[in-house]
């Protein structure tokens, strides 16, 4: 079989972006700036207003003198972290919660069923912003409200395979033999969900970055004081006409980051027909 040329320019973007993440104590140690660290005399102009890209500030500074470019490498390690471990946490959660009621049905089927109704009725949107407002905004509280709004879309995937595996002829040749429930469902039918979980996941990261962005954008996802994407997408709102750079860095970053997961998702999705 040939190599999906899309697939493995996806994913070497994807390492890419990881890459430069990885690298942003390098950055900051290059450059001399820390992500937090405010250049007043030379990061502002005498307006001051942010200076443009330059042989000091190689991809400009933001509205308080800040470098752009390291605050964008730590950026996407808060971003990439926030989307990984939040597709991590919705997957296990959905794959445990669709295998449990697709497995047994009736009355616990019907409660699953019912609950992830109620998860994707939910405002998720206006549900982050009052947790925010209660719990503060933390990576953790972030993390924690995208996988919960995103795991009912695995578990009802899972749910719908299980229903169709466990009438297979190798669950019921294992059921005659006298498996409890856990080793049909750990052993017999979960390693058939394999492909389409793993696909699925693929298609989810992407939309917990932007999830995560859009959240730190308004203000309810991470800490302000912490570099993400999305919080430096807000904090251009007020110089995106005079400061370009300010929308292009991050929002460069994290449409290349979502199109890549998008596309890497259907490469896969082909691979797995």
């Amino acid at each position: 079989m040939r190599p999906d040329r899309t697939a493995l320019a996806c994913l070497g973007l994807l390492a890419g972006v990881a890459l430069f993440g990885l690298l942003a104590p390098a950055w900051a140690h290059w450059t001399g700036h820390a992500y937090h660290e405010t250049f007043p005399r030379t990061g502002l102009d005498p307006a001051g207003q942010p200076v443009p890209p330059n042989a000091e500030f190689w991809l400009g500074t933001d509205d308080l003198g800040r470098d752009v470019l390291v605050r964008a490498a730590y950026g996407a390690r808060v971003s990439l972290l926030v989307g990984f471990s939040a597709t991590v946490l919705a997957t296990a959660a959905g794959v445990a919660v669709g295998l449990v009621s697709g497995f047994f049905g009736g009355l616990v089927d019907l409660l699953l069923a019912r609950l992830l109704d109620v998860v994707l009725s939910f405002p998720y949107v206006l549900v982050a912003i009052a947790l925010a407002t209660t719990l503060g905004a933390h990576l953790g509280t972030t993390i924690a409200v995208i996988g919960f709004f995103s795991f009912a879309a695995v578990a009802r995937t899972v749910r719908g395979q299980t229903l169709s595996l466990r009438e297979r002829e190798f669950v019921l040749a294992a059921r005659a033999l006298g498996a409890g429930p856990w080793r049909l469902m750990t052993r017999e039918i979960l390693p058939h969900l394999t492909a389409p979980v793993i696909i699925l996941a693929s298609l989810l990261l992407p939309a917990a970055i932007g999830f995560e962005a859009t959240l730190s954008f308004l203000g309810a996802g991470v800490d302000p004081g912490t570099p993400s994407w999305g919080t430096m997408l807000g904090g251009a709102q007020e110089h995106y006409r005079s400061a370009w750079w300010l929308v292009l860095v991050p929002g460069g970053l994290l449409l290349a980051t979502t199109v890549a997961c998008n596309l890497l998702g259907d490469a896969l999705n082909r691979t797995g027909r």
